[in-house]
């Protein structure tokens, strides 16, 4: 699959960005995805490549663009347990400055440009997100009811902004869990919200994992999990976005 870096133009200035999406020309379904708070990284552009060679035009955004481009702090090879007392630090004046408005605003220009690409069909787009994507994912979809169509978050704090806040959403959703991230307890509340708020989805927790499973970077990945991430994802995609 071809991949391209791109700039972004945003309120606060130029976005750089990955976009991965299937040779041979013609236009796609676009899919806006968000990182975890690693960012853009050889995982990364793996999974872009995986999921455009399905059909799709893959928008990969370096949400963190305001503190320089990606990778925005030194990464190692694989971030296993002992980097996160030195990485964490570093990312989470990061986390806590990219506050909801800031989502918000940049969630307006990555929609606006992803859909202008050349690449990519007219019609409705989809967001997924990982970690922290998750919530700036969801955030995008319930700002943008009437433009996507498919939301997917994985081992990410979707609930985080309250039960209201899913009420505004119109896609149908899929949010896989990581077992040490919620109970039971919490998972039923959140569906209960999701219920209330009239959506279509499937809300699970993936047996076994731990918080980043998807992440075959890090000591949480799984396998496993991140086939049944694949096996839900794609279904919801096809379901939801139409292909030329």
């Amino acid at each position: 699959m071809p991949t391209k870096t791109l700039q972004i133009p945003t309120a606060d200035g130029q976005a750089d960005a990955l976009a991965a999406f299937p040779d041979g020309g013609g236009r796609h379904p676009g899919v806006l995805m968000y990182a975890d708070a690693f960012g853009i990284r050889p995982v990364l552009r793996e999974m872009a490549r995986e999921l455009a060679g399905h059909g799709y035009y893959v928008l990969v955004p370096n949400f963190f663009y305001r503190h320089g481009p990606a990778p925005v702090i030194e990464l190692p090879e694989h971030i296993g347990e002992e980097f996160r007392p030195t990485l964490f630090p570093q990312l989470m004046p990061m986390i806590e400055a990219h506050t909801a408005e800031r989502v918000l605003s940049d969630a307006d220009a990555y929609l606006e440009f992803l859909t202008a690409q050349p690449e990519v069909s007219a019609g409705p787009v989809a967001v997924t997100g990982y970690c922290i994507g998750g919530l700036l994912a969801t955030r995008t979809a319930a700002a943008h009811p009437g433009q996507v169509a498919a939301l997917a978050a994985f081992h990410g704090p979707v609930g985080a902004d309250g039960p209201d806040s899913l009420s505004k959403l119109t896609a149908e959703v899929h949010f896989g869990h990581a077992e040490s991230d919620l109970t039971p307890e919490a998972l039923d509340e959140l569906n209960q919200a999701l219920d209330t708020a009239g959506v279509g989805y499937t809300s699970e927790i993936y047996p076994g994992t731990v918080h980043g499973f998807t992440m075959s970077d890090t000591d949480a990945f799984s396998p496993a999990a991140l086939r049944l991430h694949w096996d839900r994802l794609l279904p919801l995609l096809g379901r939801t976005l139409t292909k030329s």
